[in-house]
Order: structure tokens, then C-alpha cells, then sequence
């Protein structure tokens, strides 16, 4: 049977990053969104039960990286209700869930890694980012949480502060005037981003490492 990294929220940026990777430490990579892949709303819990259990028919899930999320900017007066819900469902409700069942199916083998994707609105909340910060730093404490409870039982849980753009199409699409104006490597390289992940799975549990940030080398901080 295969060893699996199951990573959720994944897209062709990051997500396929962190699954080039994984694959090439000798996992099966398993990418999850809800367009493509292994599809499964991380939002809905029917969908993220079905998700594991259809998984793990293949081999265990021993590596469970939860990347989704949603950003939004508005003045705090403009933000509406029913968007500041839906960046928390996603950004924090779905890896509550995400890492639930990834928790309940390693507990039972006694060993695996839980790795969850942060943002700068994880440790600090901008202005105008209150339903993201929200997410985020929600994400942070549901992670905090269960590095507590589950390290002593063999499983390694962290999260990675990403603090600073991500170099993919995305980013170079919708903010062209700020990349243009960048030093080289002035973006995190999903790659890059994908070996830190790796680094922290792959470390001995003598010396584990609940938070690890990145950024690149011109970010303030």
C-alpha cells in the first residue's frame, strides 16, 4: 500500500508545489480541491469524512497538509456578514475539519504529520482585513491546539507563517504594478516553500517545531 500526503486546498500554485515534493520523498501525492483532483468542499463535513475514507482506501494518510483559504479586503464597515463567514468556514472551520479526520485516522496508527498553511494575518490583523485575520488567527489557535494535545501521542502538528506574496499566476496577474517593481526573488518560490514543508515533516521528533515563518529576503517584518 501506498504512504499518502493528502494535501487540501490545493491549486496549481503552492498545493501542486507541495505535492511535487512529497512525491519526490517517496509519498503519493494526493491533491484535494473542489474543481479538480480528489474533490471534496473542505467546508461541508459529509465531504471531508468521504474525502479520507476514499483516500485512505488507497493507502494511510500520513501526512495531512491543510492549504486552503480565502482573502478578502474591505473597510470593516463594508464588510458584510455573510463574506466574513465564508472566509472563516474556509479559512478556519474547513481545517478544523481537515485536521479532525486526519487527527481520528492517525491516532489509531499512532504517528503522522499535520502541517497547516498561515498568512501574515495569522499573527497580526491590517486594516481592512478583519474576516481574513479572523480566519487565520482562528486557523493558528485550532493548530496550536492540536500541537498540544497530539505531539505526545507521536503526532507532529505545525503551521507555516507565509508572510509576504507567493510567486505564481495569480499573484503575477492581479498585482502586475507590485511585481514589476520587485528584486529578483522578491516573491516566495513555491518550491521553496514546498522544501520548507517538507523539512519540518521530516524532522526528528527529539527536536519538532510547532511554527516556522517565510518570507523573502526585501520583506519588512
Amino acid at each position: 500500500m501506498s504512504r499518502i500526503a493528502l494535501v487540501g486546498g490545493a491549486g496549481e500554485g503552492l498545493g501542486a508545489a507541495l505535492g511535487r515534493r512529497f512525491a519526490a520523498g517517496g509519498y503519493e501525492a494526493v491533491l484535494s480541491s473542489r474543481t479538480q483532483g480528489e474533490r471534496a468542499d473542505l467546508r461541508e463535513e459529509s465531504q471531508v469524512l468521504d474525502l479520507f475514507d476514499r483516500v485512505e482506501k488507497r493507502g494511510p494518510v500520513e501526512v495531512a497538509v491543510f492549504n486552503a483559504g480565502a482573502n478578502f479586503r474591505a473597510p470593516i464597515a463594508e464588510t458584510p456578514a455573510e463574506m466574513f463567514e465564508k472566509v472563516w468556514r474556509l479559512g478556519c472551520y474547513a481545517g478544523f475539519l481537515f485536521g479532525r479526520e486526519a487527527a481520528r485516522r492517525m491516532l489509531a496508527r499512532g504517528k503522522g504529520t499535520i502541517l497547516f498553511t498561515g498568512a501574515t494575518a495569522s499573527m497580526r490583523g491590517a486594516a481592512q482585513f478583519a474576516a481574513f485575520a479572523a480566519a487565520k488567527g482562528a486557523l493558528r489557535q485550532v493548530a496550536q491546539s492540536m500541537a498540544r494535545e497530539l505531539g505526545p501521542k507521536n503526532i507532529h502538528v505545525a503551521h507555516v507563517v507565509i508572510d509576504g506574496m507567493i510567486d505564481n499566476r495569480r499573484t503575477r496577474e492581479r498585482m502586475a504594478e507590485r511585481v514589476k517593481d520587485l528584486p529578483a526573488e522578491g516573491m516566495l518560490a513555491t518550491d521553496a516553500i514546498a522544501e520548507a514543508f517538507w523539512q519540518i515533516h521530516a524532522q526528528p521528533r527529539s527536536a519538532w517545531s510547532f511554527e516556522t515563518d517565510l518570507r523573502p529576503w526585501t520583506e519588512k517584518f
